[in-house]
């Protein structure tokens, strides 16, 4: 199997003695048992073993979970992750501990209207922080252009010290490139990524196609090529670019396929069921589902495959198939609760308890039981991770529509105004477009509480779509 570009390193992960310190003269199992007891104590389930906590001794996990991250944090109450010697997950969000020298880059504008401070900061660190956005291409041996300024194409010199080729320096770049869009998606939305990301990933699959890597660097680069794709392919997804999406899905199935890689073919079969429920393709979105779940049984990730069964949910929810849907929604549940393992995929640190009860509004939506998605999509909501704005707003935009479809216009328009509000963070036209049909459903109520100021703020508010 190729190793996915979340497991490869060159250089040797940090201990965390800090971790270290704090099992005293347990051994590591005694301490696992401790983990797993603490874990029972706050209605977590972690399959910690001894082994795990070797493996975050050594260093090789820089970040926990969330579900580990709760269970440690109940463990050792005042102290935060980075206390445990942690790295903070904003540092490893998309992979693991795969440290690469910084790649410089092109400057280039890229804009994300109506941001606070913290937020124009992200933008200009992924945009002229370390890594390969655009001036990916300048590693290349073969004269790729930037997509930066006209003209403007600079030398390697990551590549050069020590004797680095451009696809060795490159690998580093491509995997940088996953984890920084990934968290710029998870704040901002897709809007405002989708054209930009498309220049790495081009650029990647011609480093690849060069044929110039060492065996292991054109493994990482295969495996990474295939997650950049998958990356890109979502930002189209949810910018509503179903034709594109379903080009990049393409590719990176392709490419896992090639590289014999089933965590990577997982994980595009996965992206390729969401979107052909979207874009009213439900029957595939079924066929995909259980591709990707006969695949990933080999992986060893319960909440993999719980997140699969959703997947395949959303299809029969699309067919009308309530007796399916509710199969396949008690067969998420049931995986989701195994609890987190060590063969989750880096990738899946979004998927949570909040996602689970989002999907499943999703699929009471599509079935049209109002009442029982808009208690589901209550519930995600008020779950999620501060950290995942887009999904805040995803959900509320949901609970919106439904409310407003169970006929509570009063609460409907205050969960809209709720979305508008987060929408001068999010750029995503699939959250815009859920809020345009609520806005529809609720033009009759007017006189409602509340409805009419949301109608006119929402009127007035900028469209992406």
């Amino acid at each position: 199997m190729t190793p996915s570009p979340v497991a490869s390193s060159t250089q040797s992960p940090r201990p965390n003695l800090a971790f270290r310190r704090l099992r005293g003269q347990r051994s590591p199992g005694e301490f696992a048992a401790s983990v797993r007891r603490a874990a029972r104590e706050i209605g977590e389930r972690v399959s910690c073993d001894a082994r795990y906590i070797g493996r975050v001794e050594a260093g090789e996990i820089r970040c926990p979970n969330y579900a580990y991250e709760r269970v440690f944090l109940h463990m050792f109450p005042g102290r935060s992750l980075t206390d445990l010697g942690f790295a903070p997950r904003s540092a490893v969000r998309g992979r693991a501990a795969c440290p690469a020298e910084p790649v410089p880059l092109a400057r280039t504008e890229f804009e994300f209207p109506h941001h606070d401070e913290e937020s124009d900061v992200r933008r200009r660190a992924f945009m002229t922080g370390g890594t390969a956005t655009v001036a990916l291409a300048s590693l290349t041996p073969f004269g790729l252009a930037s997509d930066g300024p006209a003209g403007h194409t600079s030398a390697h010199p990551a590549a050069a010290r020590g004797g680095r080729t451009a696809p060795e320096a490159g690998v580093g770049a491509v995997e940088e490139a996953i984890r920084r869009i990934r968290l710029l998606d998870d704040r901002h939305g897709a809007d405002g990524l989708y054209k930009r990301a498309a220049a790495p990933l081009r650029t990647a699959f011609a480093l690849l196609d060069a044929g110039t890597a060492a065996p292991g660097t054109a493994e990482r680069l295969q495996a990474g090529a295939g997650e950049l794709a998958i990356s890109v392919g979502w930002l189209a997804h949810d910018s509503g670019r179903f034709d594109d999406a379903r080009s990049h899905y393409a590719e990176a199935l392709a490419t896992a396929r090639v590289a014999g890689d089933p965590a990577l073919e997982a994980h595009a079969f996965c992206n390729t069921a969401f979107l052909a429920r979207d874009a009213g393709r439900p029957r595939e979105a079924v066929r995909a589902a259980q591709a990707a779940t006969r695949i990933a049984a080999q992986l060893a990730s319960p909440r993999l495959l719980s997140l699969l069964a959703l997947r395949e949910a959303g299809g029969w929810a699309g067919l009308g198939d309530r007796t399916g849907c509710e199969r396949a929604l008690a067969r998420a549940q049931a995986l989701f609760a195994r609890g987190a393992s060590d063969g989750d995929p880096e990738w899946m640190s979004f998927y949570g308890e909040a996602e689970l009860e989002g999907l499943e509004a999703q699929c009471y939506s599509a079935l049209g039981d109002w009442a029982r998605a808009a208690r589901h999509a209550r519930r995600a909501a008020a779950l999620q991770d501060p950290h995942f704005t887009r999904n805040i707003a995803l959900y509320t935009a949901e609970l919106a529509d439904d409310l407003a479809r169970a006929g509570h216009p009063d609460e409907a328009a205050s969960a809209g105004m709720r979305v508008l509000h987060l929408l001068t963070e999010v750029q995503s036209s699939r959250i815009q477009s859920m809020l345009a049909t609520t806005a529809r459903v609720l033009l009759p109520h007017r006189r409602a509480s509340g409805v009419s100021a949301f109608l006119e703020q929402h009127a007035s508010a900028p469209r992406a779509y």
